[in-house]
């Protein structure tokens, strides 16, 4: 039950993620500008060829190399359960995954990632629905491993 839960997780992050995006394509020109909080952040239409901050531009085989590694290895550890991950950080490392399929998903169909979301209060990069969720899954993900899963740190080998 718990791997179709994951899995139907997975494709309402994909689903949000492509339509956050459709609707950004659909009501703005790229390079376009929609304020939605003013001072805080709003809606910029970029095509993104690259990963965060525009790093590895036009690397598409890169990117894909990576996520099927990725979906290898969780498909491996869900499968398996090799490691002592908790059921929380199973659900957070879910939404790692869902957001990099999201990305992908743009990358294979339109050659670049769709990004939407601009802060107005910092200078930092524009970024997308998928990368949120990637972002903070892996925030969330790590915090939860340092601090309440004693288990993963536990060494066998001293036994």
């Amino acid at each position: 039950m718990q791997y179709i839960l994951r899995a139907l997780m997975a494709l309402g992050i994909v689903a949000v993620d492509q339509y956050t995006k459709y609707l950004t394509v659909a009501n703005i020109a790229l390079g376009g500008h929609a304020e939605a909080v003013p001072r805080l952040f709003s809606f910029t239409y970029v095509q993104n060829t690259g990963a965060a901050w525009s790093s590895f531009e036009g690397m598409i085989w890169l990117f894909a190399l990576i996520f099927v590694a990725l979906t290898v290895a969780i498909i491996w550890e869900f499968s398996k359960k090799r490691m002592p991950f908790t059921t929380f950080e199973r659900w957070c490392i879910v939404s790692v995954f869902a957001g990099g399929l999201g990305n992908m998903i743009d990358r294979l169909r339109l050659g670049y990632v769709v990004d939407m979301i601009a802060t107005d209060f910092i200078d930092f990069p524009v970024f997308n629905v998928a990368d949120c969720f990637i972002t903070v899954g892996c925030l969330v993900l790590m915090v939860h491993l340092v601090f309440f899963n004693k288990a993963f740190w536990k060494d066998d080998k001293k036994k």
